[in-house]
């Protein structure tokens, strides 16, 4: 698909994105709007725990990333309904994924995991499997469970691999070297498993020339999907503390903007963008305030690329049209 420009240009459209997007993708596999339903599994995180550390990542809220999840009370499959039924409310769904968010969703004996995968795995509405991770929370033993599942439907495991550069990493506490997110690809990829991975744009430190040096990286993964998700400083965390003693900014929209085409501009074609800012928890998020409108954000993202006559990559592994 294509379209063009006001001064003519010619620019690659995936249903009226000019990037290739996660909701193209989802139309392609499944035929129709295909909605996540946000779970829980009750799991922590090795940053938490003690296994690594207690205070968890520098910019995760006390929530794990999961602020928007579903009860962890209710059993895996009344978290599903009880979403479904509130979408089905809105418009008409039919299929959904069901994706675990909170926290580090492998980590727990496997036992435990397979219960609760193959439980929403099994829903009839649900037609994928979405898990978020951390790449050194993957074992043998979780491996050839995921390979299981990966029969039955679609899954995903997505990466919090947030930055390739180890300074930057350090600071975050994210708690494993970039070797081990390059082994745990290959060894999820070498089992017919997409991979998704979660980056973090404006990060303390980083400057935009640092950032596209972690989209080049990812260029060379084998990986199928990437998250650009805009930071955000949350209550409560110690990101928020760096942050009102004035040791960093955050983007200005504008800022934000320019650097998410940069991105987008930079990124092979073949990987589907999943996320491109985030929402931020309204009674959580301290800065920046103009990230709660996501939907204006969004917008004029997608009029400014119309403008700029720009797209999504260049052209690296194959070209999807």
């Amino acid at each position: 698909m294509s379209e063009t420009t006001a001064a003519g240009q010619s620019i690659r459209n995936w249903n009226g994105k000019p990037y290739h997007s996660l909701d193209y993708m989802l139309k392609q596999m499944f035929g129709e709007k295909v909605y996540k339903v946000t779970l829980n599994g009750g799991m922590s995180c090795p940053n938490r725990d003690g296994k690594l550390g207690s205070r968890g990542c520098i910019f995760c809220s006390a929530g794990g990333s999961g602020d928007f999840a579903a009860d962890a009370a209710l059993s895996i499959t009344d978290q599903i309904d009880s979403q479904i039924e509130m979408l089905r409310a809105k418009r008409p769904i039919h299929k959904y994924i069901a994706y675990f968010q909170a926290y580090t969703n492998t980590y727990a004996p496997v036992e435990y995991l397979r219960k609760i995968f193959t439980e929403a795995i099994r829903h009839p509405s649900v037609v994928a499997l979405s898990i978020g991770t951390r790449p050194d929370c993957i074992g043998d033993e979780v491996l050839v469970l995921l390979d299981e599942l990966n029969q039955i439907k679609p899954v995903w495991i997505e990466l919090g691999l947030q930055t390739i550069h180890e300074r930057t990493a350090a600071y975050i506490r994210r708690g494993y070297p970039l070797s081990c997110f390059e082994e745990t690809v290959h060894r999820l990829r070498s089992h017919g498993i997409q991979v998704i991975v979660h980056t973090i744009l404006g990060l303390p430190g980083e400057s935009d020339a640092d950032i596209l040096k972690t989209m080049d990286y990812l260029n060379g993964r084998d990986i199928q999907g990437i998250k650009l998700q805009l930071l955000h400083v949350l209550r409560g965390t110690d990101l928020a503390d760096d942050y009102l003693a004035g040791k960093f900014h955050v983007y200005e929209r504008e800022e934000y903007l320019n650097l998410l085409i940069k991105c987008l501009e930079h990124l092979d074609p073949s990987i589907v963008i999943h996320r491109i800012t985030g929402d931020g928890p309204a009674d959580l998020l301290i800065a920046p305030l103009w990230a709660s409108r996501k939907r204006e954000v969004l917008n004029l993202l997608h009029h400014e690329m119309k403008i700029r006559g720009s797209w999504q990559g260049r052209q690296f592994r194959h070209q999807t049209v």
